[in-house]
C-alpha cells in the first residue's frame, strides 16, 4: 500500500518500542521518515533496516527535550524537502528512573515533576515547532501524540506519569483547537500496557514488588482486563498510527483514541 506516498514524517524518541514500530508502518505506507533520538546507533540501525526493506529513512541524534534540537532538526526537514506531513513523539522514561511503583507517599516531588517534564513537556515542545513549520510551508500536516490508559484508570503507584498522561490529553485538544485553524489535525493515541516492551515488565516487577505478589502473578491479572482477550502489540500501535496519517484519519481531528483492543478498566 502506499497511503502515505509524498509524505514526509518526522519520528521523535525512535529507538523505543512504540515509536520505532510507528516509524516502520509509516515507512511502509510509502512515507519518506526522518527518525531521531539520544541514541544515534540505535535509530541508524532503525533507519538501515527500513531502507534496506526499500523504504526510505534517515536518522539524525535529537534530544526531544530541547528545542533548539528539535528546531534544527524539523527545520533541516523543511529545508530539504519543502514540507512535513507527519510528527509523531514516542518519549518516554524508563520505570525505574521514574521510581513506578513507589506510594506517593515516598515518591520524591522531582521524580512526580521529572514525568511531567519529560512525556508532556517534551509533547509540548515537538508539537509547537512543527505546527510552526507546517503553517508557514501551508501543510495540512497531523501531529501525533502519546498518552497511555493511566490518564482514565485507577491505580495506584504510579502518580508521575498518570498526570503526565491526562496533561498530554488535554493538551492534543486545546493544540488542535488552535492549528486547525490552519488545517492541521492533532489526535492523541492512548495505549494500554504493552506486555511485550522493557517499559511495561519493568513497571509491572516494580508494582508486584511494592503491593507483595510475584511478578507473574501481577503479569497474568493485567492480561485477563481485555475484551477480545488479548492486548495491543506495538505493530498494531504503529500501524494504525498510519492510518491516522491519512486523510481518512481527520476524522478523529483532536480526539484521545483509544488503542486497546477493549479494555475492561478504561472508562
Amino acid at each position: 500500500m502506499e497511503t502515505l506516498k509524498n509524505k514526509v514524517a518526522a519520528v521523535f524518541a525512535a529507538n523505543g518500542a512504540i515509536a520505532s514500530a510507528v516509524a516502520r508502518s509509516l515507512a511502509n505506507e510509502n512515507a519518506e521518515v526522518f527518525l531521531s533520538g539520544r541514541n544515534l546507533h540505535a535509530v541508524q540501525s532503525l533507519a538501515e533496516e527500513i531502507n534496506a526493506k526499500g523504504g526510505k529513512a534517515h536518522a539524525l541524534q535529537v534530544d526531544a527535550m530541547q528545542e533548539q534540537e528539535i528546531e534544527h532538526f524539523l527545520g533541516n526537514i523543511i529545508e530539504e524537502k519543502e514540507r512535513l506531513d507527519v510528527v509523531f513523539n514516542g518519549i518516554g522514561s524508563r520505570a525505574g528512573q521514574l521510581q513506578y511503583g513507589t506510594p506517593s507517599t515516598q515518591l520524591p516531588f522531582e521524580k512526580f515533576m521529572e514525568a511531567l517534564e519529560v512525556s508532556l513537556g517534551s509533547q509540548f515542545l515537538t508539537s509547537r515547532v512543527a505546527a510552526k513549520h507546517m503553517i508557514q510551508t501551508g501543510t495540512p500536516g497531523t501531529i501525533i501524540t502519546l498518552s497511555a490508559s493511566l490518564s482514565r484508570i485507577k491505580v495506584p503507584f504510579m502518580a508521575g506519569i498518570t498526570a503526565a498522561c491526562a496533561g498530554i490529553e488535554g493538551l492534543t485538544r486545546t493544540l488542535a483547537s488552535e492549528f486547525g485553524q490552519a488545517g492541521i489535525k492533532v489526535i492523541c493515541l492512548n495505549s494500554t500496557a504493552l506486555v511485550e516492551t522493557r517499559t511495561i515488565q519493568e513497571t509491572n516487577s516494580l508494582n508486584a514488588k511494592t503491593v507483595g505478589i510475584a511478578e507473574e502473578e501481577f503479569s497474568e491479572q493485567l492480561k485477563q482486563g481485555y475484551l477480545l482477550g488479548k492486548s495491543p502489540s506495538p505493530i498494531d500501535i504503529g500501524q494504525f498510527t498510519a492510518f491516522l496519517a491519512t486523510e481518512a484519519g481527520a476524522l478523529l481531528n483532536s480526539h484521545v483514541v483509544d488503542v486497546d483492543f477493549g479494555a475492561y478498566n478504561v472508562i
